[in-house]
């Protein structure tokens, strides 16, 4: 039987985010510092489903996660539950998501994100690191 992707099934038609390509590189503004530690091998919607990063998170007695990133209510929503569900404190940065509509992006923190985060802003994250 063929295997349906639903809304990864454009992701995988296209070919994107194809590992050593252009599409899968950092930025240059947001390349890894030497040290810094970067998973990898994310291959569906959520950042600890076929990654190692709930194991590495543990392992550096992490307690908080910061989430920022594309398709709020789709990858970032899936990875905010996951860490919430496995015991994290969750921040989500409303200012550092986007979907694919304002409105969507809007009803993700409407209606789901309060309960599984506390909703903050990247000026928040940078005044607590100060």
């Amino acid at each position: 039987p063929a295997l349906l992707y639903g809304i990864l099934s454009a992701v995988k038609e296209g070919g994107a985010f194809q590992r050593n390509s252009w599409a899968s590189d950092f930025h240059q503004r947001m390349r890894p510092a030497h040290n810094d530690i970067v998973i990898r091998g994310k291959l569906g919607l959520c950042g600890f489903h076929s990654t190692n990063l709930d194991f590495i998170l543990r392992q550096k007695g992490v307690k908080n996660v910061v989430l920022g990133g594309f398709l709020t209510n789709c990858c970032v929503e899936s990875t905010m539950r996951t860490a919430y569900e496995h015991g994290y404190n969750v921040i989500t940065l409303k200012d550092c998501t986007s979907a694919t509509s304002v409105g969507g992006h809007e009803a993700a923190f409407e209606h789901n994100f309060g309960m599984f985060s506390t909703i903050g802003s990247s000026d928040d994250v940078i005044r607590a690191l100060q």
